[in-house]
């Protein structure tokens, strides 16, 4: 997984750099088919915005969040993006199951 973190008007320090990867750790923990993750950070005057893109095969997800602080808008974030996943997996999950698990079957009539 490649995992591309920028900054406008900011610079990433190695701190933050660290803790955007931790946060997205638990991304990972629950979906790991992930190809690429690009995370944006901006500063404009007092708002703190993080906006993030995952790539998955065949699907991509995007958030953003704002706040007051980095550490903040970058949690909001990681929350964010791990309720997308989940929703995503489970929908996956739910195709292959309804397709021809053993429960679906139709009943036989005993003669």
């Amino acid at each position: 997984m490649n995992l591309t973190i920028s900054g406008h008007h900011l610079e990433v320090t190695p701190a933050i750099r660290d803790y955007v990867s931790e946060k997205l750790d638990r991304v990972k923990r629950h979906f790991d088919h992930l190809i690429a993750i690009s995370v944006i950070m901006q500063v404009e005057k007092l708002v703190h915005r993080v906006e993030a893109t995952l790539h998955v095969k065949g699907h991509d997800f995007h958030a953003h969040s704002e706040d007051g602080n980095m550490y903040a808008a970058i949690d909001l974030l990681a929350d964010k993006l791990d309720r997308q996943i989940v929703k995503y997996k489970e929908k996956i999950s739910d195709v292959h199951q309804s397709a021809g698990g053993v429960k679906r079957q139709p009943l036989e009539n005993p003669a």
